[in-house]
């Protein structure tokens, strides 16, 4: 018989949510369209679990395009309404807006930097920062990296992106390694 293996305790028994944590979530992400997702993801995920929001994943993906910022940028209010009346996504209305507004900003800072990922990799200096976590209370919400990061992108006009949802971000796309140290995923992020 196979021997379990160890994983951080976050995602319980939740097979998409083990998924997410054995194959994406803290994994170094370089690719623009993906560190965008992640932008819009962690957005709707404040105030809410992201079990709620991986769930959901899919129906965003149809509803946003496939998270194509061009595409988002130009949604208008007919656009916005049907975002409204899909019960697929969570329908909060700031939220949706502030995706408009974030794709905006997004393609903003690709043109100033050539590229997101440039723009957003220099918060930890081009690397990850591996943490030694050893359970969930020795996680923390945020970071003096989401602290500039956050600040960075509100003085832009980036929506919902305080540092707790920036220290998210920075989990998810890899700048950060916060996998428990017993985790089988803490050596190879």
């Amino acid at each position: 018989m196979a021997k379990e293996k160890t994983r951080c305790p976050w995602p319980g028994a939740d097979e998409l949510m083990q998924h997410y944590h054995d194959h994406e979530w803290g994994t170094p992400q370089h690719d623009d369209r993906k560190l965008f997702e992640a932008v819009i993801l962690d957005a709707f995920q404040a105030g809410l679990s992201w079990k709620t929001v991986l769930h959901k994943r899919e129906n965003f993906r149809k509803a946003f395009d496939n998270f194509d910022a061009k595409k988002i940028a130009k949604y208008d209010e007919k656009k916005i309404a049907a975002l409204l009346n899909d019960a697929g996504i969570i329908r909060n209305k700031l939220k949706v807006r502030a995706a408009v507004i974030n794709a905006q900003k997004f393609l903003e800072v690709q043109k100033e930097f050539g590229s997101f990922d440039k723009y957003i990799w220099q918060f930890t200096n081009y690397k990850t920062i591996t943490n030694k976590n050893r359970s969930l209370k020795d996680f923390v919400s945020r970071s003096p990296e989401s602290d500039a990061m956050s600040k960075d992108m509100l003085k832009r006009g980036f929506k919902f992106v305080g540092t707790t949802i920036c220290y998210a971000f920075m989990q998810a796309v890899g700048m950060v390694n916060d996998h428990t140290v017993d985790c089988f995923r803490y050596k190879k992020p």
